[in-house]
C-alpha cells in the first residue's frame, strides 16, 4: 500500500476499529518518501507531500486505522532561568547546527555526551530525559563567504 496524504489527526482511541501505528523517528518527519511497517507487520510506502506528526492518520477503513506514532528518544534538557542564559543555550546549540525546542524554562536537544558534557562545562544545569522530540528549530548548515 502507497499513502500519498495524512487524511487527520487521531484525536479520541477508535471505537470498533483495530488501530495499526507506524513509528518514525524526530529526523524522519521531513522526508517526502519512506518505506515503514505497521505494528502488524505490512509494509507501506509513504509518498507525502508534508511533515510526518504524531497521531497523524494514515488511513481508516470500516476495521482498521492506522496512525503515526513519534518515537521517544534521548534528550538534553537544560535548564534555564532568565531570558540571558535561554539566549545563550540556543546560541551554543546553534552555533553546533543543532535541532532544538524551547519550552517555557528549558531547551531540548538530541542527547550526545559531547555536547552534554560541554553544556555542563559552561554552566548550564542538565538532565538526560527520554521523551518525543519536534525541533522548532532544526539548522541546515550555513556557508561564510
Amino acid at each position: 500500500m502507497v499513502i500519498e496524504k495524512i487524511i487527520g489527526k487521531l484525536r479520541e482511541p477508535a471505537q470498533n476499529k483495530r488501530v495499526e501505528t507506524v513509528r518514525f523517528e524526530w529526523f524522519e518527519r521531513n522526508n517526502k518518501i519512506l518505506k515503514k511497517t505497521t505494528s502488524s507487520g505490512e509494509e507501506i510506502g509513504l509518498r507525502l507531500s508534508e511533515p510526518l506528526y504524531d497521531s497523524g492518520v494514515l488511513f481508516e477503513d470500516e476495521n482498521r486505522i492506522i496512525v503515526l506514532s513519534l518515537t521517544p528518544c534521548k534528550l538534553t534538557r537544560i535548564s534555564v532561568s532568565s531570558i540571558k542564559g535561554m539566549g545563550r543555550a540556543c546560541f551554543e546549540l546553534g552555533n553546533r547546527h543543532l535541532p532544538l525546542f524551547v519550552g517555557e524554562d528549558w531547551v531540548d536537544t538530541p542527547y550526545d555526551r559531547p555536547t552534554f558534557e560541554y553544556l555542563q562545562k559552561l554552566g548550564f544545569q542538565c538532565e538526560c530525559v527520554t521523551e518525543k522530540f519536534t525541533p522548532e528549530v532544526t539548522v541546515q548548515g550555513h556557508r561564510h563567504e
